[in-house]
């Protein structure tokens, strides 16, 4: 028996023990409670706010006038810092408007260089935003915001056109921003990076995705063209024009349809692919460490920048719009070259500055990011919607393109996909790229306007197959 008790004492011990956190009860109100997470610190010293990434923390709160002035200036690199000392045009821009409407070249000229620094200020405000959030999801973001000019400048063509006046700038514009992104601003970041080093590689999963992408989108945009070229002269198809107006839009809804899924496959499904390999070309950039320390923008400040400069980039878009008329009937500017080289060339410079900076940082998975994700929003997501809001106007956007211009496009990506294939880059496949859109450029400024015949009827005639009439 005393074995016994002393066997039931010793489990009765045990089981005291190991039932003593059990009987130690919590009240209900705190049962929930945790311990206040610690505050969390960025390499500056500034305590980080919640749901900001530490690189994207700028310490303060609110607006702060002089400081944002001086953060806004200095940009993100030397570059752009250049470029803002343009900003004296904008003023100058919209009063010369207003002041002297009949000066038509001197108005062209200035809302066409006050679009640089405003277009600047658009790319630096949404890559200071984009520090903020997630990599992939940052990405996209400052992708977007520098196609804001490209929007807004192709939103006022569709809302100005008398009738079917501006539809073939449009048409011209789309082509000539991808064209300018692929050739010129792709070429010039392998020139920038391949002058500080013998070659550059990035990562297939973005060179890739990126050129089969613009090949289907390039495919996407030329159908509606080859269906309407392949059957001009068929006595047995009526309507031909309205057919080719009912493929084109058949084919935006695809194509934004299209440019969902992309999305969706970058923050979604494969988030943590883009999140590494952009994460890690975060650490190749040689001037990261002075690029961390520099004061950046607030959240508040961001959206005071971006509305200051879209804001001014409408503006700019209307009073541009508007002189291009008198550009090509009065001073004899070729409208293919307008379309297809000047309207580009200032839309996207902001795009093209900080690509450029970032392939010279050694950063080539970010910049061709920029590079192909902006001719891609270019052609998925700008031109559906440009076709769309003119349906809704009433305005007939087709995708008819020129078949000089339909050659071009396609041999454009065909080039650069090639010389993605093998995940490296150097100076020689920029340098060619850069001198395949000069080629371009060079065509386009002797491209001759069709004649337009000179009856009573010849406000309704529609341009001949030739050339691009814009009005």
């Amino acid at each position: 028996m005393a074995r016994t008790s002393r066997t039931s004492r010793t489990y009765r011990e045990y089981s005291s023990r190991e039932e003593k956190p059990v009987e130690t009860t919590i009240p209900p109100h705190a049962s929930s409670s945790r311990p206040p997470a610690l505050p969390q610190y960025n390499h500056n010293g500034h305590e980080v706010t919640p749901g900001i990434k530490p690189e994207g923390e700028s310490g303060r709160k609110g607006i702060h006038p002089l400081k944002f002035l001086m953060i806004c200036f200095r940009s993100s690199s030397n570059a752009s810092k250049y470029v803002n000392v343009l900003w004296p045009l904008v003023p100058v821009a919209i009063v010369l408007h207003f002041a002297r409407p009949d000066l038509h070249l001197a108005i062209f000229i200035t809302n066409y260089l006050a679009m640089i620094p405003a277009a600047n200020l658009i790319g630096f405000a949404g890559q200071e935003l984009a520090r903020k959030l997630p990599h992939v999801l940052g990405v996209i973001l400052e992708t977007t915001l520098g196609s804001i000019v490209e929007i807004v400048l192709f939103m006022v063509l569709i809302k100005t056109s008398n009738g079917n006046s501006n539809v073939q700038v449009i048409k011209a514009a789309i082509l000539g921003s991808i064209l300018a992104n692929m050739l010129l601003c792709l070429g010039l970041c392998f020139i920038a990076g391949g002058m500080r080093r013998e070659e550059q590689s990035f990562h297939p999963a973005i060179s890739e995705a990126g050129s089969g992408l613009m090949l289907v989108a390039g495919m996407g945009l030329i159908i509606p063209a080859a269906f309407s070229h392949a059957l001009v002269n068929n006595p047995a198809v009526k309507d031909l024009e309205g057919q080719t107006l009912k493929i084109t839009r058949a084919t935006a809804v695809i194509l934004l349809v299209a440019y969902i899924v992309f999305v969706f496959y970058q923050t979604k499904s494969h988030d943590n692919l883009y999140g590494e390999i952009f994460e890690a070309d975060e650490h190749k950039d040689e001037d990261r460490h002075r690029d961390m320390k520099k004061a950046k923008l607030t959240l508040t400040e961001c959206i005071v920048a971006l509305t200051i400069s879209i804001t001014c980039v409408s503006l700019i878009a209307v009073f541009l719009v508007l002189q291009i008329h008198n550009m090509v009937h009065e001073h004899h500017i070729s409208d293919a070259f307008v379309g297809l080289i000047l309207i580009p060339l200032v839309e996207k410079a902001a795009e093209h500055l900080t690509a450029i900076d970032e392939a010279w940082d050694n950063q080539m998975n970010f910049a061709l990011a920029h590079v192909l994700g902006a001719s891609i929003q270019t052609a998925l997501l700008n031109t559906p919607l440009v076709i769309l809001v003119g349906w809704g106007l009433h305005v007939e956007m087709d995708m008819k393109f020129e078949i000089f211009d339909s050659i071009v496009l396609i041999l454009a990506i065909l080039v650069v996909g090639s010389f993605l294939r093998d995940g490296k880059s150097n100076y020689l496949e920029g340098t060619l790229c850069v001198f395949v859109y000069i080629i371009i450029a060079v065509s386009a400024w002797h491209y001759p306007d069709p004649e337009v015949p000179q009856t009573s009827s010849s406000h309704t005639t529609p341009p001949a197959e030739g050339g691009h009439r814009m009005f």
